[in-house]
């Protein structure tokens, strides 16, 4: 019981020091997407602590990503004229960044001399992880591998595409939702929330979207071109 006491304390207090140390100095290395799973990796792996039991201990937290991820419909409705007048553009800048990101993971995937499995575990990686996982079986790769590499690219794309978008002086809010969402998934959606309710509405679109062109025609696109 102390052990999942204590998991949990970490968790909440090192997210919590440094996401004010990120308000406060806003430098890449102390967003706490960043450093967060980084602590809690050197901890568990320093303390000897089963994933199973920390997974037990912050089980509350994953409870209330049920509650946060329904809350999302509130901006979205209020910005839902938003939306429908700019639908093409949405619609033009996922599908674009939708086939972007699938030409990366099958780079990525050559230039190391991935097997097809991994090949296979890589290409969902944008995709919010449940369904990203289920993608990932249906092309024959491994559910658990996507996950990380799912989770690996939220944590990178959150943690970049800010810097991208004050680096490019890019203002348009719906196209920071549609970066965020596209590319990062739920934690996208929710860095995209900090920037304004309207990126957060569109990046909530965004990663929907996404998912739901993934599901039809990734198999597709792995059967018949990606080999």
């Amino acid at each position: 019981m102390a052990i999942k006491v204590v998991c949990l304390m970490f968790t909440v207090v090192s997210y919590w020091v440094f996401k004010k140390l990120y308000a406060k100095y806003k430098k890449v290395f102390m967003s706490p997407l960043l450093v967060t799973p980084v602590l809690l990796s050197a901890f568990l792996l320093g303390e000897n602590i089963p994933y199973k039991d920390y997974q037990k201990g912050t089980a509350v937290l994953t409870d209330l990503l049920q509650p946060a991820i329904v809350a999302f419909a509130v901006p979205l409705y209020r910005n839902f004229n938003v939306i429908r007048k700019n639908a093409a553009e949405i619609l033009i800048g996922i599908a674009a960044g939708w086939m972007m990101a699938i030409f990366v993971s099958s780079s990525i995937a050559a230039l190391f001399h991935f097997n097809k499995s991994l090949v296979h575990s890589l290409i969902p990686f944008t995709i919010t992880t449940p369904i990203a996982m289920g993608v990932s079986e249906k092309i024959g790769g491994v559910p658990s591998v996507t996950a990380v590499f799912v989770i690996i690219n939220a944590i990178i794309g959150s943690t970049v595409a800010p810097w991208i978008i004050k680096s490019l002086r890019i203002k348009n809010e719906i196209a920071h939702g549609v970066l965020l969402g596209t590319h990062a998934n739920g934690i996208g959606t929710s860095k995209a929330f900090e920037l304004s309710s309207k990126s957060g509405a569109i990046s909530s679109v965004s990663m929907i979207i996404v998912a739901a062109i993934s599901i039809f025609a990734t198999p597709w696109m792995v059967s018949h071109i990606i080999h």
